[in-house]
């Protein structure tokens, strides 16, 4: 049974240097490319990313369309460049969006998915 390697990244070139090592490291792994949005270290305010009541009826609480729409772009921008680095290496990769805080986001996926290794950068928060 092949392992599984996640690979955290945020889009920043240190992330992707982590899969590029995944990639070269553990050739027969299936290595998943993991984005993790966190609504509080986001850069967005609190009050953008939830709020209490939408003029468009979405429930109280519910994440703003606004910071949905511009996580989920950013999301592809990442997984996009996650492609062509594992295109590049001959290799196919699997994306997985999540939301939350990172650090335990990352390590319920592993656990949740019976993750072999996790490969990132030293400080997923500072390229």
């Amino acid at each position: 049974m092949a392992q599984t390697v996640l690979v955290p990244t945020e889009g920043s070139p240190l992330s992707m240097k982590a899969l590029e090592t995944a990639l070269v490291d553990y050739p027969d792994a299936d290595i998943v490319v993991c984005h993790v949005m966190d609504p509080i270290g986001s850069g967005f305010g609190l009050i953008d990313v939830i709020r209490p009541t939408f003029e468009d009826g979405s429930p109280p609480g519910s994440i703003s369309p606004k910071y949905w729409r511009e996580w989920h772009e950013k999301a592809a921008e990442v997984f996009d460049d996650a492609q062509e680095i594992a295109a590049e290496h001959g290799r196919s990769i699997e994306t997985v969006l999540e939301f939350g805080e990172p650090d335990d986001v990352i390590l319920e996926y592993a656990e949740d998915h019976d993750v072999d290794r996790i490969v990132m950068s030293r400080d997923h928060r500072n390229p």
